[in-house]
């Protein structure tokens, strides 16, 4: 071997040597730069931030807790006379100053109203089934009555002990102790899971009508989160639209589980730039600006250009933000809006095409991925009823992250449709201010009776309107 082609080959080893510690750095720093990201500067949740991270304070404004000066206040109100269980008369004896003994009634007394919870008691009725002997020899035992469940508990029984482990959270086991100690009801766990399994058949057909309605909206919010079934990786999913909310764990968090959440919906779809809407075309798009924003807030950490051109956009994010808040408040016209915010877009997409050209590689790659989304950004400026934030489908999501965390999720198929059937009932009777147990009581009761269930949907004439261009 030559010296030249020794040297030859020691030079290729060193830039070997060279490119493999290069990648290594790029590794580390990409590691250190994922350790160091919070849900300030992530889609990351607030629970996984470190303990003692400081959070950004707001400037004190110098005013006392509490109800503010002008705020209007709140107090409970009577109930009528008429609705109340007894009322005692109370007439001072002797004058307070002095003495003397007093007579008579007050035409106007001060009214004080007490409200008490009585001892519960369950109502137990006995069925019994009488077997009578024809004279061919059959005995024939008389069938319970129409309504009469063939267990143990009866529909608001089955309701409360739903509401409790699918909408109050509870778990099993606690469930069984509440109805022990408050109502006087022995239940196994085994019953609380009976209870779930009617309750859940029962909802079946409201909730597939509701998942019909939502996919004819003209807008929904559409997110996901982690889930579990059966100790595996599923998704929980969660479509909002302004009057009913759908919910639907799937296996999988790509394209497939979307569709089928959202079927053939046509109308205007709020999300962050999760790859498994790209098959819903930008018009009718409208991307999360929070999301964007924490995207801006990780550009603003770092040092160098990366860092101001983080800065500059949080900045018209601001200035977009305000005169949106006005637009929702009345003080500004939808009009006047879209002319401010005509040179306010030029100059964010300006940015994100120097940013796609920024020596630092996330910054770069994050921007590239905005603008190939860029009309998404906007949609919300030209249609009205759309909001610029995901907040609505982040929101609604929120029970189910703490019922994972809680419960790890389901232990087999059954046990998701009761997650997403209750789910789905518990937001959407909220959002329409109906009452949960009341509802599922009459859910339980129309499944004994063969019936139809009460529906999800709005009553007529509240059904949300058309987008419109404005």
């Amino acid at each position: 071997m030559t010296r030249a082609e020794a040297g030859a080959i020691y030079a290729r080893g060193r830039r070997a040597t060279v490119g493999a510690l290069l990648a290594q750095a790029r590794q580390i720093a990409a590691l250190e730069a994922r350790l160091a990201q919070t849900s300030q500067t992530s889609s990351r949740p607030p629970s996984s931030d470190p303990s003692g991270m400081a959070r950004p304070r707001r400037e004190p404004s110098g005013r006392r807790p509490g109800g503010q000066p002008g705020h209007p206040g709140r107090t409970r109100a009577l109930v009528p006379v008429a609705a109340v269980h007894a009322v005692i008369p109370v007439t001072p004896g002797r004058c307070g100053r002095c003495g003397r003994r007093l007579s008579g009634t007050d035409p106007t007394p001060v009214r004080h109203q007490v409200t008490e919870v009585p001892p519960l008691t369950p109502v137990i009725t006995e069925y019994q089934l009488h077997t009578l002997v024809c004279r061919c020899g059959a005995p024939t035992r008389a069938a319970l009555p129409l309504g009469v469940p063939a267990g143990a508990f009866g529909p608001r029984l089955q309701a409360l002990v739903a509401v409790c482990t699918g909408v109050y959270r509870l778990s099993r086991r606690t469930t069984v102790r509440l109805f022990a100690e408050c109502f006087g009801v022995d239940l196994a766990l085994g019953s609380v899971t009976a209870c779930e399994r009617a309750a859940s058949q029962a909802l079946a057909a409201p909730v597939a009508v509701a998942h019909a309605f939502v996919q004819q909206q003209p807008v929904a919010h559409v997110d996901e989160t982690g889930w579990r079934e059966a100790r595996r990786r599923a998704w929980l999913w969660v479509a909002v639209t302004s009057p009913v909310t759908v919910f639907l764990v799937h296996a999988r968090r790509g394209a497939v589980a979307a569709r089928t959440l959202l079927g053939s919906f046509a109308g205007i779809l709020t999300s962050d730039r999760w790859t498994a809407y790209t098959r819903w075309p930008l018009r009718d798009r409208q991307l999360c600006w929070a999301h964007l924003r924490r995207h801006f807030a990780a550009f603003a950490e770092v040092a160098g250009p990366a860092g101001r051109l983080g800065e500059a956009l949080l900045a018209e994010t601001a200035q977009l933000f305000t005169w949106w808040h006005r637009v929702r408040d009345g003080t500004l016209a939808r009009a006047s809006f879209q002319t401010y915010v005509g040179p306010l877009r030029r100059r964010v997409e300006a940015l994100l095409w120097l940013g796609r050209r920024c020596r630092h590689a996330p910054t770069a790659a994050t921007c590239r991925e905005i603008l190939a989304l860029a009309p998404a950004l906007w949609t919300f400026v030209r249609v009205s009823g759309v909001e610029p934030t995901n907040n609505a489908a982040e929101r609604a999501l929120r029970p189910g992250v703490l019922w994972r965390k809680g419960s790890f999720g389901s232990h087999s198929p059954a046990g998701s449709r009761f997650a997403e059937r209750m789910l789905t009932v518990a937001a959407t009777l909220k959002q329409q201010r109906r009452n949960v147990v009341d509802y599922v009581t009459l859910a339980c009761d129309a499944a004994l009776r063969g019936e139809a269930a009460p529906s999800l949907l709005p009553a007529v004439g509240t059904r949300s309107t058309r987008r419109k261009a404005a």
